[in-house]
């Protein structure tokens, strides 16, 4: 029997020696040990014991120095403790059967092959044995480390049986295989196409839990693909399999923005693992299939897509359950300003066009470069080095415009309380213009944002729409 070095921790001797004062049998089983033999990062250990997991985490906090707090879960029979930068969780083996309607199982007790038999995947049905005479032992009832070695994703038992039991695996394979870079198993994947359908039973918040991971994986293009090929996409982010296809009229072709999307995440997660960025690449031309037009004149034009896209966000997060809070607007403000700077790679750009992007996108101004650079896809080298080489250019003067200006936080110094003040208004739609007017006139240039020189155009414009100064106004 093939045998496997354990970590160098305390957790694993006291667990074994607390089985052994119990009289059952305990083995560290499923995703810390596939990490463990791939050598993965990994601080979760799941321990499974023929017999009470609850008893046995309460034993091994009294046995551990620093006496953890053992948190239990009644309703999944299950219990936690923390031993220094590991998370360890207890169950009892079990056996697990399955209703249509429910991914919720009915468990009994069962044996250490039961429990294994119900691992959604075999490089997950390993187990290490913690017992006297069989430490360290490695436990492969299903060849698991067979399928390690030839990276391929398989079930234990039949596929078609394990993804109706449990819709959610179908997305945990594909996660699995785009974290992993694995294949699955033609039968495996097979059986997700047959099943795709049972996805419906599972909740919002556990396939998007699942798409996240997806979305952060190494390279995330490989994970949308399956989703795409397997039709699960189509049913969990309708949206996103629009922009699919390439239509063709007199000889004119636009670009598959679905692949195009899918360059653009892949660009994106090279240099940067922010989620909230990629989710950005995900839905930056989220709306060029509701803003299609073909022309005779000029071809295929999608405008306004940035816009309407923006617009899109907060819907598409809604329905994906996905914060609705300071994440959604960081995307939506990046898929409305994707294309700004795209515009200013002219030589003839003005100092104005700057001040208005750094504006607009404060703090986020690096992000949004991060997702226009990635934007940058084509077949042909030259035209990509071309345009990254200007938006060198680009970036060179928005440097030099927001060390001059100081526009990244930019707020105009005259505020709507002056404005009310100065002219004894109300919150009304006059203070809003006003404002408005003289924030186009810094940006622009025309005024400086300095109290007195912005206050006498204030004096100015309210005097062209008929309102006198009431209140003398100090700085």
């Amino acid at each position: 029997m093939e045998k496997v070095q354990l970590p160098e921790h305390p957790v694993f001797e006291v667990v074994a020696a607390a089985a052994a004062e119990l009289g059952v049998d305990a083995y560290v089983i499923g995703g810390f040990v596939r990490d463990l033999v791939l050598n993965r990062p990994s601080k979760d250990i799941d321990v499974v014991c023929v017999g009470d997991g609850i008893v046995l985490a309460a034993l091994v906090a009294e046995k551990l120095p620093h006496k953890p707090k053992v948190t239990v879960f009644k309703n999944f029979g299950t219990a936690m403790l923390r031993a220094d930068e590991w998370e360890v969780e207890f169950v009892g083996a079990r056996k697990e059967s399955y209703r249509e309607h429910s991914r919720k199982p009915d468990v009994e007790q069962g044996t250490l092959d039961d429990d294994l038999k119900r691992r959604d995947f075999t490089i997950n049905a390993l187990g290490i044995s913690l017992n006297k005479g069989s430490y360290g032992e490695l436990i492969d009832a299903f060849d698991g480390i067979k399928d390690m070695k030839r990276k391929v994703l398989k079930t234990p038992l039949e596929p078609g049986i394990t993804f109706s039991d449990d819709p959610l695996r179908m997305m945990r394979a594909i996660r699995f295989a785009s974290q992993l870079g694995f294949d699955i198993d033609p039968d495996t994947f097979d059986a997700i196409m047959d099943n795709k359908e049972r996805i419906k039973i599972v909740s919002q918040e556990r396939i998007t839990d699942e798409l996240n991971k997806i979305v952060l994986s190494p390279t995330p293009s490989y994970g949308f693909k399956l989703l795409f090929a397997s039709g699960l996409l189509h049913l969990i982010f309708p949206k996103m399999t629009e922009l699919h296809g390439v239509e063709t009229i007199n000889g004119n072709s636009h670009k598959d923005n679905f692949y195009h999307t899918l360059q653009v995440l892949d660009n994106v997660a090279e240099v940067s693992d922010d989620l909230w960025l990629r989710w950005a690449a995900i839905m930056h031309d989220i709306a060029k299939p509701d803003t299609k037009r073909y022309s005779p004149k000029v071809g295929w034009t999608f405008h306004g897509h940035e816009d309407r896209g923006a617009r899109m966000v907060p819907k598409l997060f809604k329905d994906l359950k996905l914060p609705l809070n300071e994440h959604m607007k960081f995307v939506q403000k990046l898929v409305k300003l994707h294309l700004r700077p795209i515009a200013l790679v002219k030589d003839t750009v003005t100092d104005s066009a700057i001040r208005r992007l750094l504006f607009e996108s404060g703090d986020d101004i690096d992000a949004l470069m991060k997702l226009c650079r990635a934007d940058i896809t084509s077949k042909n080298d030259n035209k990509v080095k071309r345009y990254l080489q200007n938006f060198d250019k680009v970036e060179k003067r928005l440097v030099e415009v927001e060390e001059s200006d100081k526009l990244r936080h930019f707020q105009p110094v005259i505020t709507g309380e002056v404005i009310m003040e100065t002219f004894d208004l109300k919150p009304s739609k006059m203070v809003g213009d006003l404002k408005h007017i003289l924030t186009e006139a810094i940006l622009e240039g025309k005024v400086k944002n300095e109290f007195d020189e912005a206050f006498a155009f204030l004096l100015e414009r309210g005097k062209e729409k008929g309102l006198r100064q009431v209140n003398s106004t100090n700085n």
